[in-house]
Protein backbone atom coordinates (compact mmCIF):
# COMPACT_ATOMS: atom_id res chain seq x y z
CA UNK A 1 0.00 0.00 0.00
CA UNK A 2 1.27 3.29 -0.96
CA UNK A 3 2.41 5.82 1.98
CA UNK A 4 0.04 8.56 1.43
CA UNK A 5 -3.11 6.16 1.65
CA UNK A 6 -1.78 4.90 4.94
CA UNK A 7 -0.55 8.08 6.52
CA UNK A 8 -1.94 10.76 4.28
CA UNK A 9 -4.29 12.76 5.62
CA UNK A 10 -5.34 15.23 2.86
CA UNK A 11 -9.56 16.00 3.17
CA UNK A 12 -9.34 16.10 6.99
CA UNK A 13 -9.86 18.34 9.56
CA UNK A 14 -7.74 18.38 12.98
CA UNK A 15 -8.54 20.06 15.86
CA UNK A 16 -5.56 20.36 18.07
CA UNK A 17 -6.70 22.39 21.53
CA UNK A 18 -3.10 24.10 22.90
CA UNK A 19 -1.76 23.71 18.96
CA UNK A 20 -0.07 27.26 19.90
CA UNK A 21 3.23 26.05 21.52
CA UNK A 22 5.04 23.15 23.00
CA UNK A 23 3.65 19.72 22.25
CA UNK A 24 0.65 20.50 20.59
CA UNK A 25 1.80 23.07 18.21
CA UNK A 26 4.72 20.22 16.96
CA UNK A 27 1.83 17.99 16.64
CA UNK A 28 -0.43 20.65 14.30
CA UNK A 29 2.32 21.13 12.28
CA UNK A 30 2.67 17.54 11.57
CA UNK A 31 -0.94 17.06 11.30
CA UNK A 32 -0.83 19.78 8.63
CA UNK A 33 2.19 18.76 6.81
CA UNK A 34 0.38 14.96 6.10
CA UNK A 35 -2.17 17.23 4.42
CA UNK A 36 -4.83 17.77 7.19
CA UNK A 37 -6.54 21.40 7.22
CA UNK A 38 -5.73 22.16 11.17
CA UNK A 39 -7.51 24.25 13.46
CA UNK A 40 -5.16 25.72 16.07
CA UNK A 41 -7.28 26.18 19.47
CA UNK A 42 -5.49 28.18 21.89
CA UNK A 43 -6.03 31.29 24.42
CA UNK A 44 -4.22 33.79 23.01
CA UNK A 45 -4.30 35.43 19.38
CA UNK A 46 -1.05 36.48 19.22
CA UNK A 47 0.16 33.51 19.88
CA UNK A 48 -2.43 31.86 17.59
CA UNK A 49 -1.48 33.91 14.56
CA UNK A 50 2.21 33.19 14.63
CA UNK A 51 1.49 29.56 14.96
CA UNK A 52 -1.17 29.68 12.13
CA UNK A 53 1.48 31.96 10.15
CA UNK A 54 4.94 29.40 10.79
CA UNK A 55 2.52 26.44 9.33
CA UNK A 56 1.40 28.27 6.37
CA UNK A 57 4.62 29.27 5.33
CA UNK A 58 6.18 25.93 6.05
CA UNK A 59 7.07 23.98 2.92
CA UNK A 60 6.44 20.73 3.99
CA UNK A 61 2.79 21.85 4.35
CA UNK A 62 2.48 23.78 0.77
CA UNK A 63 3.84 20.51 -1.06
CA UNK A 64 1.09 19.02 1.19
CA UNK A 65 -2.08 20.60 0.33
CA UNK A 66 -2.23 21.05 4.11
CA UNK A 67 -3.56 24.38 5.96
CA UNK A 68 -3.97 26.31 8.99
CA UNK A 69 -6.19 27.97 10.79
CA UNK A 70 -6.92 29.33 14.32
CA UNK A 71 -9.67 29.50 17.06
CA UNK A 72 -9.46 31.53 20.02
CA UNK A 73 -11.23 29.20 23.09
CA UNK A 74 -10.91 29.45 27.22
CA UNK A 75 -11.38 25.69 27.97
CA UNK A 76 -11.33 26.77 31.51
CA UNK A 77 -14.78 25.83 31.76
CA UNK A 78 -17.46 23.93 29.94
CA UNK A 79 -18.77 26.97 28.65
CA UNK A 80 -15.66 27.51 26.68
CA UNK A 81 -15.58 24.17 25.66
CA UNK A 82 -18.99 24.06 24.28
CA UNK A 83 -18.10 27.24 22.05
CA UNK A 84 -15.65 25.32 20.71
CA UNK A 85 -17.59 22.75 19.64
CA UNK A 86 -20.19 25.06 18.36
CA UNK A 87 -17.10 26.92 16.15
CA UNK A 88 -16.19 23.46 14.81
CA UNK A 89 -19.28 22.62 13.83
CA UNK A 90 -19.78 25.78 11.59
CA UNK A 91 -16.73 25.04 10.10
CA UNK A 92 -17.19 24.95 6.13
CA UNK A 93 -16.99 20.90 5.45
CA UNK A 94 -14.51 19.72 3.56
CA UNK A 95 -14.56 17.81 -0.03
CA UNK A 96 -17.87 15.19 0.86
CA UNK A 97 -17.57 15.30 4.46
CA UNK A 98 -20.86 15.58 6.21
CA UNK A 99 -22.38 16.74 9.50
CA UNK A 100 -19.06 19.76 9.90
CA UNK A 101 -16.55 19.45 12.81
CA UNK A 102 -13.75 17.51 13.12
CA UNK A 103 -12.42 14.63 11.58
CA UNK A 104 -9.34 14.40 14.41
CA UNK A 105 -9.48 15.57 17.68
CA UNK A 106 -5.68 16.52 19.38
CA UNK A 107 -6.32 17.16 23.15
CA UNK A 108 -3.03 19.29 24.04
CA UNK A 109 -4.19 21.76 26.00
CA UNK A 110 -3.13 21.65 29.67
CA UNK A 111 -3.01 23.20 32.61
CA UNK A 112 0.01 22.66 35.69
CA UNK A 113 -0.81 23.27 39.40
CA UNK A 114 1.07 21.30 41.43
CA UNK A 115 1.24 22.62 44.65
CA UNK A 116 1.46 19.96 47.22
CA UNK A 117 -1.15 18.12 47.76
CA UNK A 118 -2.11 19.07 51.53
CA UNK A 119 -1.76 22.69 49.85
CA UNK A 120 -4.49 22.18 47.40
CA UNK A 121 -7.45 24.11 47.12
CA UNK A 122 -11.02 23.42 45.62
CA UNK A 123 -10.52 26.11 43.17
CA UNK A 124 -7.02 24.62 42.02
CA UNK A 125 -8.80 21.07 41.65
CA UNK A 126 -11.69 22.50 39.52
CA UNK A 127 -9.23 24.44 37.57
CA UNK A 128 -7.25 21.56 36.38
CA UNK A 129 -10.32 19.34 35.65
CA UNK A 130 -11.81 21.69 33.69
CA UNK A 131 -9.24 22.45 31.16
CA UNK A 132 -7.05 18.39 31.43
CA UNK A 133 -10.40 16.08 31.37
CA UNK A 134 -13.61 17.96 31.24
CA UNK A 135 -12.93 20.01 27.89
CA UNK A 136 -11.92 16.94 25.89
CA UNK A 137 -15.28 14.91 27.29
CA UNK A 138 -16.80 17.59 26.39
CA UNK A 139 -15.46 17.90 22.76
CA UNK A 140 -15.59 14.44 22.43
CA UNK A 141 -19.27 14.06 23.30
CA UNK A 142 -19.99 17.31 20.93
CA UNK A 143 -17.60 16.13 18.26
CA UNK A 144 -18.09 12.71 17.95
CA UNK A 145 -21.56 12.31 16.33
CA UNK A 146 -20.18 13.45 12.88
CA UNK A 147 -17.39 11.59 12.89
CA UNK A 148 -19.86 8.42 13.40
CA UNK A 149 -21.57 9.16 10.99
CA UNK A 150 -18.86 9.49 8.18
CA UNK A 151 -16.67 5.85 9.88
CA UNK A 152 -13.62 7.82 10.51
CA UNK A 153 -12.59 9.76 13.54
CA UNK A 154 -9.70 10.04 15.82
CA UNK A 155 -9.40 11.87 19.43
CA UNK A 156 -5.71 12.08 20.56
CA UNK A 157 -5.02 13.03 24.09
CA UNK A 158 -1.77 14.07 25.56
CA UNK A 159 -1.20 12.50 29.35
CA UNK A 160 1.43 12.28 31.62
CA UNK A 161 3.45 9.79 33.11
CA UNK A 162 1.78 11.44 36.61
CA UNK A 163 -0.87 9.50 35.44
CA UNK A 164 0.85 6.39 36.13
CA UNK A 165 3.23 6.74 39.13
CA UNK A 166 3.36 10.72 41.77
CA UNK A 167 6.65 12.51 41.86
CA UNK A 168 7.01 16.16 41.63
CA UNK A 169 3.68 17.35 43.59
CA UNK A 170 1.23 15.05 41.28
CA UNK A 171 -1.49 16.38 42.87
CA UNK A 172 -5.00 16.95 40.77
CA UNK A 173 -2.63 16.91 37.63
CA UNK A 174 -1.43 13.32 37.97
CA UNK A 175 -5.77 12.38 38.64
CA UNK A 176 -6.56 14.55 35.78
CA UNK A 177 -4.29 12.82 33.33
CA UNK A 178 -5.19 9.26 34.36
CA UNK A 179 -8.65 10.60 33.87
CA UNK A 180 -7.94 11.64 29.80
CA UNK A 181 -6.34 8.24 29.83
CA UNK A 182 -10.11 6.15 31.49
CA UNK A 183 -11.64 8.64 29.00
CA UNK A 184 -9.52 7.87 26.10
CA UNK A 185 -10.92 4.32 26.86
CA UNK A 186 -14.05 5.04 27.50
CA UNK A 187 -14.23 6.42 23.74
CA UNK A 188 -12.76 3.62 22.13
CA UNK A 189 -15.13 1.00 23.94
CA UNK A 190 -18.56 3.64 22.89
CA UNK A 191 -17.19 4.50 18.96
CA UNK A 192 -14.18 1.92 18.00
CA UNK A 193 -17.13 0.77 16.31
CA UNK A 194 -17.71 2.86 13.93
CA UNK A 195 -14.47 3.75 12.85
CA UNK A 196 -13.53 6.15 15.76
CA UNK A 197 -10.80 5.35 17.52
CA UNK A 198 -9.42 7.12 20.98
CA UNK A 199 -6.01 6.69 22.21
CA UNK A 200 -3.54 8.47 24.81
CA UNK A 201 0.16 9.52 24.17
CA UNK A 202 2.23 9.83 27.37
CA UNK A 203 5.46 12.20 27.24
CA UNK A 204 8.21 12.13 29.52
CA UNK A 205 10.02 14.81 30.60
CA UNK A 206 9.51 17.96 27.96
CA UNK A 207 10.67 21.46 28.42
CA UNK A 208 7.80 23.21 27.70
CA UNK A 209 5.69 26.36 29.22
CA UNK A 210 4.01 23.80 31.05
CA UNK A 211 7.01 22.35 33.05
CA UNK A 212 8.31 25.80 34.08
CA UNK A 213 8.88 24.98 37.17
CA UNK A 214 11.37 21.78 36.95
CA UNK A 215 12.72 23.39 33.98
CA UNK A 216 14.16 26.41 36.07
CA UNK A 217 16.40 23.87 37.85
CA UNK A 218 19.06 22.01 35.87
CA UNK A 219 20.18 19.53 38.36
CA UNK A 220 16.56 18.10 37.88
CA UNK A 221 16.72 18.78 34.14
CA UNK A 222 19.89 16.55 34.03
CA UNK A 223 18.57 13.63 36.48
CA UNK A 224 15.30 13.32 34.31
CA UNK A 225 17.67 13.11 31.17
CA UNK A 226 19.96 10.26 32.66
CA UNK A 227 16.56 8.54 33.75
CA UNK A 228 15.61 7.69 30.08
CA UNK A 229 17.10 5.25 28.38
CA UNK A 230 18.09 7.14 25.06
CA UNK A 231 20.15 9.57 27.33
CA UNK A 232 18.30 13.25 26.81
CA UNK A 233 14.76 14.71 27.62
CA UNK A 234 12.44 15.24 25.56
CA UNK A 235 11.52 17.72 22.12
CA UNK A 236 7.96 18.55 21.08
CA UNK A 237 8.60 16.79 17.74
CA UNK A 238 9.62 13.73 19.44
CA UNK A 239 5.79 13.41 19.15
CA UNK A 240 4.94 14.23 15.73
CA UNK A 241 5.42 11.08 14.16
CA UNK A 242 2.99 9.31 16.56
CA UNK A 243 0.59 11.87 16.50
CA UNK A 244 0.49 11.30 12.45
CA UNK A 245 0.02 7.28 12.91
CA UNK A 246 -2.73 7.80 15.23
CA UNK A 247 -4.66 10.28 13.14
CA UNK A 248 -4.07 8.50 10.13
CA UNK A 249 -6.14 5.40 8.54
CA UNK A 250 -2.66 3.43 9.26
CA UNK A 251 -4.33 3.46 12.86
CA UNK A 252 -7.93 1.65 12.26
CA UNK A 253 -6.94 -1.56 14.46
CA UNK A 254 -5.09 0.17 17.29
CA UNK A 255 -7.80 1.89 20.10
CA UNK A 256 -8.02 2.50 23.95
CA UNK A 257 -4.50 2.58 24.04
CA UNK A 258 -1.90 4.42 26.33
CA UNK A 259 1.44 4.73 24.40
CA UNK A 260 4.33 6.26 26.28
CA UNK A 261 6.42 8.22 23.85
CA UNK A 262 9.72 8.63 26.69
CA UNK A 263 12.88 7.55 25.88
CA UNK A 264 12.33 4.59 27.57
CA UNK A 265 11.51 6.95 31.18
CA UNK A 266 8.92 5.08 32.20
CA UNK A 267 10.57 1.37 31.96
CA UNK A 268 14.02 2.45 33.33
Amino acid sequence: MHLHELFGLNGKTALVTGGSSGIGRAIAEALAAAGARVVVAARTEQAISAAVSEMSASAAVQASGGSAVGITADLGSRAGAHALADSMLALEPLGDDTGGGADIVVNSAGINLRPPLGELTEADWDATMAVNLDAPFVLGQRLAPAMVERGYGRFIHISSQQAHRPFAASGAYGVSKAGVEALARSQAEAWSASGVTANALIPGFVQTKLNERLSSDPATVAALAARTLVGRNGRPDDFAGAAVFLASPASAYVTGQSIAVDGGFSVH
